[in-house]
């Protein structure tokens, strides 16, 4: 053969990390055999793994047992999307054929393999390879408890749960599909923080137990926490901030978390100056200007009119939304600007991984 699977069990031990010993073994007899019978081969990670497990596990074991026909050894990662009672069906019509590797000749043995499995064939890191399925994972069993939840809490408001969930389930653009599934920064506005409470509120009233709603909030103000710190370890007080809205695109201010930030940030010391520009601060009406006028009143003088402004008062830039705002800012920057990007990168890049 020309390629090798490892498909062994990772069981958990009682702290919850996975047990390698039969990865181990499985690598180390991979390599010794390649030792007898030298040539070029590839071997492919299947099995459940922490990203990192192929590098500082996999690899070792199976160079150490190859000696000198490691060289022609080529390892990728292609993790399985299997399920339990559909697995054939699965393996058929995946969503997707998943390949980590740095390694184009390990890559190419894998597109040849799969090339009947009428799939996109995407192609990444070994460690994002190895976390994605961990992603993939975690999320479903998300999915079951979030359903759960909510099936407790319509059955306790007397709604039918199947059907308030069936409905849920015909929005593939919002509830089912993309959206709001990019790392970034915490959310806001005037509508999720108010319903989640109105969730919490109802739950209350009827004794129904939400561990999961009940982390939404805790863990929104965790990402605005860890958001600071950041900020506070550049030592650096003269901040600017692209973004200012809850979102790219409106001028919504209410309950957003860039304007938590702003607070904490003045009130620890720091000289902040803002870029937004759909936000006016004169052009504010109703409950979005009211809210800000209780929270920052001196926000006028806060804003910037142009990214060359906030440039020349900054020693930190703080991107909070992306869009040409933030990528005007980012071009300019001078050396020794520090950058904290609350986006995760999508101010300055598409992150996601390329399809053929």
């Amino acid at each position: 053969t020309d390629v090798a699977l490892i498909s062994v069990g990772t069981p958990g031990r009682g702290d919850g990390r996975p047990d390698m010993s039969a990865l181990e073994r499985v690598a180390r007899g991979i390599g010794l055999a390649l030792r007898d019978a030298p040539k070029p081969y590839t071997v492919v990670m299947r099995s459940t793994a922490l990203p990192g497990t192929t590098d500082d596990v996999v690899r070792p074991n199976l160079e150490s047992a190859a000696g000198r026909a490691a060289k022609d050894v080529h390892i990728a990662v292609n993790p399985e999307f299997l399920r339990e009672g559909t697995a054939l069906r699965d393996f058929a019509d995946p969503p997707l054929t998943l390949v980590g590797s740095d390694d184009a000749t390990a890559v190419e043995a894998l597109r040849e393999m799969y090339g009947a499995v009428r799939a996109p064939f995407v192609t990444t890191t070994l460690r994002t390879a190895e976390m994605v399925k961990y992603v993939s994972n975690a999320f479903h069993a998300l999915k079951i408890c979030f359903a759960n939840e909510i099936g407790d809490l319509c059955e306790a408001l007397g709604v039918d749960p199947q059907e308030t969930m069936r409905i849920f389930r015909m929005d593939r653009k919002l509830n089912t599909g993309e959206a709001y599934l990019r790392p970034g920064f915490a959310f806001g506005g005037s509508c999720l923080p108010k319903d989640v409470r109105a969730l919490l509120y109802a739950a209350r009233l009827q004794d129904v137990s939400g561990p999961i709603l009940s982390s939404i909030m805790p863990s929104n103000e965790g990402t605005i926490r860890r958001a600071t710190q950041a900020i506070l370890d550049t030592q650096r007080r003269r901040v600017g901030m692209v973004g200012l809205a809850f979102k790219p695109g409106t001028d919504d201010l209410r309950e957003s978390p860039l304007v938590t930030l702003v607070e904490t940030l003045i009130g620890k010391g720091l000289d902040v100056r803002i870029l937004d520009r759909n936000v006016s601060i004169a052009r504010l009406v109703g409950a979005n200007r009211r809210y800000i006028q209780e929270e920052i009143p001196h926000i006028s003088s806060l804003m910037c009119e142009s990214p060359a402004a906030l440039l020349a008062h900054a020693d930190v830039i703080v991107v909070g939304n992306d869009g040409e705002e933030a990528r005007k800012v980012l071009a300019g920057l001078r050396p020794g600007q520090a950058v904290v990007d609350l986006t995760r990168g999508a101010a300055t890049r598409d992150a996601a991984p390329k399809a053929a």
